[in-house]
Protein backbone atom coordinates (compact mmCIF):
# COMPACT_ATOMS: atom_id res chain seq x y z
CA UNK A 1 0.00 0.00 0.00
CA UNK A 2 1.11 3.59 -0.55
CA UNK A 3 2.56 5.46 2.43
CA UNK A 4 -0.19 6.76 4.73
CA UNK A 5 -0.10 10.38 3.53
CA UNK A 6 -0.51 9.44 -0.13
CA UNK A 7 -3.07 6.72 0.56
CA UNK A 8 -5.18 8.92 2.83
CA UNK A 9 -5.28 11.68 0.19
CA UNK A 10 -6.52 9.22 -2.45
CA UNK A 11 -9.22 7.96 -0.07
CA UNK A 12 -10.24 11.52 0.82
CA UNK A 13 -10.46 12.44 -2.89
CA UNK A 14 -12.74 9.45 -3.51
CA UNK A 15 -14.99 10.34 -0.58
CA UNK A 16 -15.21 13.97 -1.72
CA UNK A 17 -16.39 12.75 -5.14
CA UNK A 18 -19.10 10.65 -3.49
CA UNK A 19 -20.16 13.67 -1.45
CA UNK A 20 -20.14 16.14 -4.33
CA UNK A 21 -21.32 14.06 -7.28
CA UNK A 22 -23.05 11.20 -5.49
CA UNK A 23 -25.19 13.37 -3.24
CA UNK A 24 -24.11 11.49 -0.12
CA UNK A 25 -24.14 13.43 3.14
CA UNK A 26 -21.45 12.19 5.51
CA UNK A 27 -18.23 13.24 7.19
CA UNK A 28 -15.15 11.08 7.59
CA UNK A 29 -11.97 10.56 9.58
CA UNK A 30 -8.97 8.65 8.21
CA UNK A 31 -6.58 7.08 10.71
CA UNK A 32 -3.16 5.46 10.47
CA UNK A 33 -3.80 2.26 12.44
CA UNK A 34 -0.11 1.84 13.21
CA UNK A 35 0.24 5.28 14.79
CA UNK A 36 -0.07 5.47 18.56
CA UNK A 37 -2.84 8.06 18.28
CA UNK A 38 -4.97 5.76 16.11
CA UNK A 39 -5.02 2.73 18.42
CA UNK A 40 -8.35 3.65 20.04
CA UNK A 41 -9.90 4.37 16.65
CA UNK A 42 -9.19 0.87 15.31
CA UNK A 43 -12.29 -1.21 16.17
CA UNK A 44 -10.75 -4.60 15.41
CA UNK A 45 -7.12 -4.17 16.51
CA UNK A 46 -7.85 -6.01 19.76
CA UNK A 47 -9.03 -9.12 17.93
CA UNK A 48 -6.50 -11.91 18.35
CA UNK A 49 -7.68 -13.58 15.12
CA UNK A 50 -7.33 -10.56 12.85
CA UNK A 51 -4.30 -8.58 11.71
CA UNK A 52 -5.04 -4.87 12.30
CA UNK A 53 -5.61 -2.93 9.06
CA UNK A 54 -3.13 -0.29 7.92
CA UNK A 55 -5.82 2.37 7.52
CA UNK A 56 -9.20 2.80 9.21
CA UNK A 57 -11.88 5.16 7.93
CA UNK A 58 -14.78 6.19 10.17
CA UNK A 59 -17.88 7.60 8.43
CA UNK A 60 -20.65 9.53 10.17
CA UNK A 61 -23.43 11.99 9.40
CA UNK A 62 -27.01 12.18 8.06
CA UNK A 63 -26.60 9.36 5.53
CA UNK A 64 -25.21 6.81 7.99
CA UNK A 65 -28.51 4.81 7.85
CA UNK A 66 -28.16 4.68 4.05
CA UNK A 67 -24.57 3.46 4.31
CA UNK A 68 -25.68 0.67 6.64
CA UNK A 69 -28.91 -0.36 4.91
CA UNK A 70 -29.11 -3.81 3.30
CA UNK A 71 -26.54 -5.14 5.76
CA UNK A 72 -24.01 -2.38 5.08
CA UNK A 73 -24.09 -2.86 1.29
CA UNK A 74 -23.08 0.72 0.43
CA UNK A 75 -20.43 0.84 3.18
CA UNK A 76 -18.84 -2.31 1.78
CA UNK A 77 -19.05 -0.93 -1.76
CA UNK A 78 -17.25 2.29 -0.79
CA UNK A 79 -14.55 0.29 0.99
CA UNK A 80 -14.16 -1.86 -2.14
CA UNK A 81 -13.83 1.25 -4.33
CA UNK A 82 -11.17 2.64 -2.01
CA UNK A 83 -9.23 -0.63 -2.22
CA UNK A 84 -9.36 -0.39 -6.02
CA UNK A 85 -8.16 3.23 -5.93
CA UNK A 86 -5.19 2.11 -3.79
CA UNK A 87 -4.58 -0.79 -6.22
CA UNK A 88 -4.82 -3.41 -3.49
CA UNK A 89 -4.97 -7.04 -4.53
CA UNK A 90 -8.02 -9.00 -3.22
CA UNK A 91 -5.92 -10.69 -0.54
CA UNK A 92 -4.78 -7.23 0.66
CA UNK A 93 -8.24 -5.70 1.15
CA UNK A 94 -8.13 -6.41 4.89
CA UNK A 95 -5.43 -3.72 5.15
CA UNK A 96 -8.23 -1.17 4.72
CA UNK A 97 -11.16 -0.90 7.15
CA UNK A 98 -14.23 1.32 6.69
CA UNK A 99 -16.87 1.58 9.42
CA UNK A 100 -19.86 3.74 10.38
CA UNK A 101 -21.63 3.87 13.73
CA UNK A 102 -19.52 0.85 14.82
CA UNK A 103 -21.56 -1.29 12.43
CA UNK A 104 -18.75 -3.60 11.32
CA UNK A 105 -17.31 -3.79 14.83
CA UNK A 106 -20.73 -4.99 16.03
CA UNK A 107 -20.90 -7.38 13.09
CA UNK A 108 -17.63 -8.93 14.26
CA UNK A 109 -19.21 -9.55 17.68
CA UNK A 110 -22.29 -11.00 15.97
CA UNK A 111 -20.08 -13.31 13.92
CA UNK A 112 -18.43 -14.60 17.10
CA UNK A 113 -21.84 -15.41 18.57
CA UNK A 114 -23.00 -17.00 15.30
CA UNK A 115 -19.87 -19.14 15.14
CA UNK A 116 -20.40 -20.44 18.68
CA UNK A 117 -24.04 -21.24 17.94
CA UNK A 118 -23.16 -23.01 14.68
CA UNK A 119 -20.51 -25.17 16.35
CA UNK A 120 -22.98 -26.25 19.03
CA UNK A 121 -25.69 -26.91 16.44
CA UNK A 122 -23.47 -29.02 14.16
CA UNK A 123 -22.11 -31.06 17.04
CA UNK A 124 -25.58 -31.75 18.43
CA UNK A 125 -27.30 -32.51 15.10
CA UNK A 126 -24.39 -33.89 13.02
CA UNK A 127 -25.74 -31.89 10.07
CA UNK A 128 -24.08 -29.11 8.01
CA UNK A 129 -24.86 -25.53 8.99
CA UNK A 130 -25.09 -22.86 6.28
CA UNK A 131 -24.52 -19.22 7.25
CA UNK A 132 -26.21 -16.33 5.38
CA UNK A 133 -24.35 -14.70 2.45
CA UNK A 134 -21.49 -12.47 3.60
CA UNK A 135 -18.71 -10.27 2.28
CA UNK A 136 -15.30 -11.82 1.64
CA UNK A 137 -13.96 -10.12 4.77
CA UNK A 138 -16.71 -11.59 6.96
CA UNK A 139 -16.24 -15.04 5.44
CA UNK A 140 -12.53 -14.93 6.25
CA UNK A 141 -13.30 -13.91 9.84
CA UNK A 142 -15.84 -16.70 10.14
CA UNK A 143 -13.39 -19.33 8.84
CA UNK A 144 -10.86 -18.14 11.45
CA UNK A 145 -13.44 -18.22 14.25
CA UNK A 146 -14.59 -21.73 13.31
CA UNK A 147 -11.10 -23.17 12.81
CA UNK A 148 -10.36 -23.95 16.51
CA UNK A 149 -13.43 -26.24 16.61
CA UNK A 150 -11.71 -28.70 14.30
CA UNK A 151 -14.85 -28.94 12.17
CA UNK A 152 -14.39 -28.55 8.38
CA UNK A 153 -15.61 -25.38 6.67
CA UNK A 154 -16.01 -24.30 3.06
CA UNK A 155 -17.33 -21.31 1.14
CA UNK A 156 -20.14 -22.01 -1.32
CA UNK A 157 -22.38 -20.17 -3.78
CA UNK A 158 -21.74 -17.50 -6.38
CA UNK A 159 -20.95 -13.86 -5.69
CA UNK A 160 -22.56 -11.81 -4.27
CA UNK A 161 -24.47 -14.63 -2.52
CA UNK A 162 -21.39 -16.57 -1.39
CA UNK A 163 -21.64 -18.06 2.10
CA UNK A 164 -19.81 -20.30 4.61
CA UNK A 165 -20.83 -23.85 5.48
CA UNK A 166 -19.75 -25.65 8.67
CA UNK A 167 -19.69 -29.44 8.39
CA UNK A 168 -19.83 -32.22 11.03
CA UNK A 169 -16.62 -33.92 12.08
CA UNK A 170 -15.32 -36.31 9.44
CA UNK A 171 -17.54 -34.86 6.72
CA UNK A 172 -15.86 -33.99 3.43
CA UNK A 173 -16.60 -30.34 2.61
CA UNK A 174 -18.47 -29.92 -0.68
CA UNK A 175 -19.87 -26.85 -2.47
CA UNK A 176 -23.20 -28.70 -3.03
CA UNK A 177 -25.23 -27.42 -0.11
CA UNK A 178 -28.81 -26.10 0.08
CA UNK A 179 -29.45 -22.36 0.09
CA UNK A 180 -28.59 -20.94 3.54
CA UNK A 181 -31.48 -20.47 5.90
CA UNK A 182 -29.68 -18.75 8.77
CA UNK A 183 -30.79 -15.17 9.30
CA UNK A 184 -28.30 -12.36 8.97
CA UNK A 185 -27.79 -10.53 12.30
CA UNK A 186 -28.61 -6.86 12.41
CA UNK A 187 -29.87 -6.63 8.81
CA UNK A 188 -31.19 -3.14 8.13
CA UNK A 189 -34.04 -1.92 5.94
CA UNK A 190 -33.11 0.66 3.24
CA UNK A 191 -34.63 4.10 3.65
CA UNK A 192 -35.94 6.63 1.13
CA UNK A 193 -32.45 8.09 0.60
CA UNK A 194 -31.46 5.00 -1.43
CA UNK A 195 -33.71 5.95 -4.34
CA UNK A 196 -32.60 9.57 -4.25
CA UNK A 197 -28.89 8.68 -4.42
CA UNK A 198 -29.45 6.16 -7.23
CA UNK A 199 -31.40 8.73 -9.20
CA UNK A 200 -28.57 11.22 -8.68
CA UNK A 201 -26.13 8.86 -10.40
CA UNK A 202 -28.59 8.07 -13.22
CA UNK A 203 -28.92 11.76 -14.08
CA UNK A 204 -25.17 12.08 -14.64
Amino acid sequence: MNEFGTASKKIADLLHILQTHGGLEFSFEIHDSHAATATAADPIAASAEMIPPDITVQLSGPDTPLLLSRNGELLHAIEHLAAKVLRLEPEQHDRLFFDADNFKAQRDRDLRAAARNAIETVRSTARPYAFPPMSSRERRILHLLLSPSGLPTASSGELPRRFVVLYPEGHVATPSIPTPTARTPNSRTPNDRTRAVRNSFRRR
